[in-house]
């Protein structure tokens, strides 16, 4: 078989594959990108596994020119599994595998097609998601499923403990279901018409808290937003980023959205449109993020200062 995959999402899978009775003849990521302070070339966290087991690695740019086709068809792979790789894969390069191409998704589908499944559950108030292996069609994640596994969503649960659960039980569906599937065993299943949502890629703008919503829809919000772009308002000025909070039922005695209502070791209480927020983790510029009890004794914040 041929993996393809980028971020940490897809390691689990990859390694599972390694283990397992699989031969993965080569590796595909996306090109190393820049990052850190000094901007210097990173490898991605899938790059790395494949050469730690020195594993053929392929970084196309696109999968659209011919050399890169006749590349891939050079591997003469059976399966091409594919999680998170983020490039598209032609009308081509799907036909190329002798058994097609299987899709790792982060979501229940047909809810939540796209780019930022887990983010978009969280923010949405879903009380559960999963992972689904997709046959892979010219459609954004239209494919046949294959296979599902459930996870609850919980009020303590971020987009990153969300995504750690389902890399794990991704990795763990695609080994029980893989040779079952190949060997035609393992029927697929159209996805239904109904209840199709489209998960919208995540941009650094929708972090910014609008006190003039509700206490509910800004406390998942700060759950799908860590740990990218982090929830984040003004204070005096400063971003303050947001990393936990909860939302209370109480309402503030009608203070303005953005005002702190109240303060304690255990949370920092700010007046919304509907509800208190009660900031539970909370980073000032430069500083790591911390507890809001540690928070507060090199900041000293009380109730009537507003949040912007």
């Amino acid at each position: 078989m041929v993996y393809a995959g980028t971020p940490a999402f897809a390691v689990p899978a990859l390694q599972a594959l390694i283990d397992g009775p699989f031969d993965v003849v080569a590796v595909y990521t996306q090109p190393d990108r820049p990052a850190g302070r000094g901007r210097k070339l990173r490898a991605s966290p899938v790059k790395e596994l494949a050469l730690s087991h020195n594993l053929p690695v392929e970084q196309p740019t696109t999968l659209r020119e011919d050399s890169a086709q006749q590349q891939l068809a050079a591997y003469a792979p059976d399966i091409m599994v594919v999680a998170a790789y983020g490039l598209i894969l032609p009308q081509s390069v799907l036909d190329t595998p002798r058994h097609g191409c299987l899709n790792i998704h982060a979501s229940l589908l047909p809810r939540w097609r796209g780019a930022a499944p887990i983010q978009r559950a969280i923010e949405a108030g879903d009380t559960e998601t999963g992972v689904c292996l997709m046959e892979m069609a010219a459609g954004l994640d239209t494919g046949a499923v294959i296979a599902c596994r459930r996870t609850a969503i919980t009020d303590s649960d971020t987009a990153a403990s969300v995504h750690d659960r389902l890399a794990v039980l991704g990795a763990e569906l695609t080994v029980e279901c893989l040779a079952d599937w190949a060997a035609g065993a393992l029927p697929s299943m159209p996805q239904s018409a109904q209840g199709v949502t489209y998960a919208e890629k995540i941009t650094a703008d929708e972090a910014w808290i609008d006190w003039q919503a509700g206490a509910r829809d800004l406390a998942r919000r700060v759950r799908a937003f860590n740990p990218w772009p982090v929830a984040r308002c003004r204070m005096a000025g400063e971003p303050l980023r947001v990393w936990m909070a909860s939302a209370l039922p109480d309402d503030g005695q009608g203070a303005v959205p953005g005002t702190v209502v109240a303060v304690a070791p255990g949370g920092i209480d700010v007046q919304t449109g509907d509800g208190l927020l009660r900031l539970l983790e909370v980073q000032a510029p430069g500083r790591r993020a911390q507890p809001v009890d540690e928070f507060l004794r090199g900041h000293p914040i009380t109730a009537g200062i507003e949040f912007e």
